[in-house]
């Protein structure tokens, strides 16, 4: 469990095959910052982009940990498999405060930036998410982009998709990489957990099969 609050933003240094055709994943090689790693041990999860993810090795002196991601989770996730700036959330202790939302670190789906503006002294971040989310996301609700805990400030419902609109205040675009987005960019995208749930809970109990006496 994940709080969409970036504990670190890191560096993906390299990306290893670990086969030689399409259903192989690959190992990644993350640079994080300095004494990121001296509580974290092989094991641990840690959310990259959103999404959470084991270390399998890591180099506390080098600050540098590896993680092996399946070729399902990079078929189904934004930019896992190229270098370059990512965000970085350890995994939620129970006695952590809940600084964002409640975040399961596993990815709903991915969107796509439509504009990435500053305006006055805030940035303007707009995400087209697909159609299939568009009924989890509302007015004042929360979402996770890339990891971060975000909260929506205007939807339109389009035919493509549900687009989202977003208020960056300085410290997030300086402390994350979502300052680093550019308009056409894939991001991860979770949405509202609670959301899911109740989701499930309005739907109709399926009936049990009628029997018919002979």
């Amino acid at each position: 469990m994940f709080t969409g609050i970036i504990t670190g933003v890191g560096r993906i240094v390299a990306v290893h095959a670990l086969g030689s055709s399409s259903t192989h994943g690959k190992r990644l090689d993350i640079e994080c910052p300095r004494g990121y790693l001296d509580d974290v041990g092989p094991g641990d999860s840690i959310a990259l982009n959103g999404a959470c993810m084991t270390v399998t090795t890591l180099d506390a002196a080098q600050d540098r940990f590896t993680i092996e991601i399946s070729a399902e989770s990079l078929a189904r996730t934004a930019a896992l498999d190229q270098t370059g700036r990512i965000n970085l959330e350890k995994a939620l202790r129970a006695n952590d405060r809940l600084g964002g939302h409640m975040v399961s670190g596993h990815v709903d789906g991915v969107g796509r930036v439509t504009q990435f503006q500053q305006v006055g002294e805030s940035w303007q971040l707009s995400v087209l998410a697909p159609p299939e989310l568009a009924k989890y996301l509302a007015y004042k609700g929360s979402i996770t982009v890339n990891g971060v805990s975000l909260t929506v400030n205007q939807i339109q419902d389009l035919e493509t998709g549900c687009d989202v609109s977003i208020n960056l205040i300085p410290h997030t675009v300086q402390n994350t990489a979502l300052g680093t987005l550019r308009v056409d960019a894939p991001v991860n995208l979770e949405i509202d957990l609670i959301a899911r749930y109740v989701e499930r809970m309005l739907k109709p109990e399926p009936q049990p099969p009628s029997h018919v006496a002979p």
